[in-house]
């Protein structure tokens, strides 16, 4: 057997073995575990995962490269791979690049070898957790050490988000709509292009009064990590906002939305991230969504909010989507623009377009 390259140690010591791939960095994240069958491409570069290293629990990682045309940001911004087998020789004809040589670009760690079913067990029964990735002769007293003294950043939005405006156009548009950059993944945008928006893409921190002088159709708060109490400038932009121009909120804008109302949220202990069932509470009809989400709205918060829940998981029970029709409001904690993942909730953009029709 070849010797191990690289291990990963958690907070309480244990350590799992592997072999190194990506960027040879030592690095402490926030472990994490996604059940996407396919996309590991669009996970790295998903703005949702800064400062987290994401356990991939499909077993073969790799196998078909990484093609210029599939990011979902600028850049991967994700904070490690965690994977079962590796494959550094990818068989697809679209490929520019394999995944090591993409993570070694942009200083992303990633371990193979390692037992992925275990590490699954061990946050689903434990929750998220600090993880150092290190070398395979780092003492475990040191790599403890080194785990207590982190704390997990507070400034991710800021980090991914846009730094100065910028647009896109489709041909025959017809509603001019503006995206806060929570940290919003490009096919969030496709999708509204593909409905006949021009899309002018903005800061995190602009103020109401400068979304405002776009004179928009609509406004979409789309993707991001983290805490959306940590951002209360946000806060104070979608209160001054509401009412005034219909608002779509995606995975963090649906809980900064939650907030705005007067509703609250908390961290899971499990997060959801991969394809669950999701019930639209209207139709009562079943659909397969997309997520990536660690914090969901405290049930029986929206009482006494203009806020009425439209979608729910049916696995954990937990709000998935809201609306508030005085205000042409609407939110969902899953991901409609589903890269990866079900593309069933796609529709949830159409009804988007009817309320700026409206």
């Amino acid at each position: 057997m070849k010797p191990y390259t690289a291990k990963i140690v958690l907070s309480d010591g244990r350590e799992f073995y592997g072999y190194g791939f990506g960027a040879k960095v030592e690095a402490i994240r926030e472990l994490v575990f996604d059940t996407a069958m396919v996309g590991y491409q669009e996970i790295l570069s998903d703005p949702a995962y800064v400062d987290q290293a994401v356990v991939l629990t499909y077993p073969l990682i790799g196998n078909y490269g990484v093609a210029d045309e599939d990011y979902e940001a600028k850049y991967p911004v994700a904070g490690g791979f965690v994977v079962r087998e590796y494959n550094d020789s990818p068989s697809n004809f679209r490929y520019t690049k394999t995944l090591s040589e993409v993570m070694e670009e942009y200083n992303i760690p990633g371990i193979a070898g390692v037992d992925t079913r275990a590490l699954t067990r061990i946050i689903r029964q434990e929750g998220a957790q600090k993880v150092l990735f290190t070398s395979p002769d780092t003492p475990v007293e040191e790599a403890k050490a080194k785990l207590d003294s982190w704390t997990l950043p507070t400034d991710g939005v800021s980090r991914v988000s846009c730094k100065k405006r910028w647009l896109t156009r489709t041909p025959g548009h017809i509603y001019d709509v503006v995206v806060l950059d929570l940290g919003v993944k490009y096919n969030v945008i496709r999708s509204l292009n593909r409905r006949g928006c021009n899309v002018t893409i903005v800061p995190f921190d602009t103020t109401a009064e400068e979304i405002l002088a776009f004179a928009p159709d609509g406004i979409v708060l789309a993707g991001g990590p983290g805490n959306p109490a940590d951002l209360p400038s946000v806060l104070e932009t979608i209160e001054q906002l509401k009412g005034k121009v219909p608002m779509l909120g995606i995975s963090l804008g649906h809980t900064l939305i939650g907030h705005a109302y007067g509703a609250t949220s908390y961290k899971m202990r499990v997060g959801h991230r991969g394809s669950f069932p999701v019930k639209d509470l209207r139709t009562g009809r079943v659909k397969m969504a997309a997520e990536n989400h660690g914090y969901s709205m405290r049930e029986g918060s929206l009482m006494g909010t203009k806020l009425v829940a439209t979608h729910r998981n049916v696995v954990l029970k937990d709000i998935e989507g809201m609306i508030c029709e005085e205000d042409k409001v609407m939110t969902t904690q899953f991901c409609p623009e589903s890269n990866p993942g079900p593309t069933d909730y796609r529709e949830v953009f159409d009804g988007f377009i009817d309320l700026m029709k409206k």
